[in-house]
């Protein structure tokens, strides 16, 4: 089945089991991933600066597992479920289940992967957040991005617009680049340590 059908709304509705099958198999891949030094480096500056954002739209969690906090997650956390009846989310990084839907531990209610699907809104309040600190930023880092997928492709925009040095750091060129301030090519695993500020 391909990806974009199996990781849809309307597969929710029509084979919950089959999406927990799926996003189990996915968990599985990602369990062994440990942070890299772009995750690590990123931790250390909300250190370092007091207003300090950051925005992904990974789900694999590993940002929090470097040490980030109060993460922006605009699609969710593969690591988390959200219960449709009573909207409570549970960790399930620990959960062990091979088949069928799990249950909330608050209502009994069926839980869901807390990750945006496709054919889904972002989660409430997650891109009002990020574009509040984009349109407050100094510097913007847009790192590791394709720079296409909108909503979260508009936050560079937002930022620049209100005045932030926006630099890339990015292997390839993105639609973004040529607006940017200053374009870094390579990988985020090698350059961000570069940038600590000691």
């Amino acid at each position: 089945m391909p990806f974009d059908v199996i990781s849809s709304a309307s597969m929710l509705e029509r084979d919950l089991a089959a999406v927990w099958e799926w996003f189990n198999y996915r968990r599985g891949l990602l369990a062994s991933l440990k942070p890299n030094p772009a995750h690590e480096a990123i931790a250390g500056w909300q250190d370092k600066f007091s207003e300090f954002a950051l925005v992904t739209q990974n789900i694999d969690g590993l940002h929090q597992a470097a040490g980030s906090r109060h993460v922006i997650e605009m699609h969710g956390n593969i690591w988390r479920a959200r219960c449709f009846d009573c909207g409570t989310r549970h960790d399930v990084r620990e959960l062990k289940f091979d088949r069928g839907v799990p249950s909330c531990f608050d209502c009994g209610g069926h839980l869901r992967p807390d990750v945006v699907l496709f054919g889904e809104m972002l989660p409430a309040g997650a891109f009002e957040r990020a574009a509040a600190a984009a349109q407050h930023c100094e510097l913007c880092l847009v790192v590791g991005t394709s720079a296409v997928v909108y909503p979260a492709a508009a936050l560079p925009e937002i930022a620049r617009a209100a005045g932030a040095y926006v630099v890339e750091v990015n292997p390839e060129r993105t639609p973004l680049s040529d607006s940017c301030d200053e374009v870094i090519a390579g990988k985020a695993g090698e350059i961000l340590p570069l940038l600590k500020r000691d």
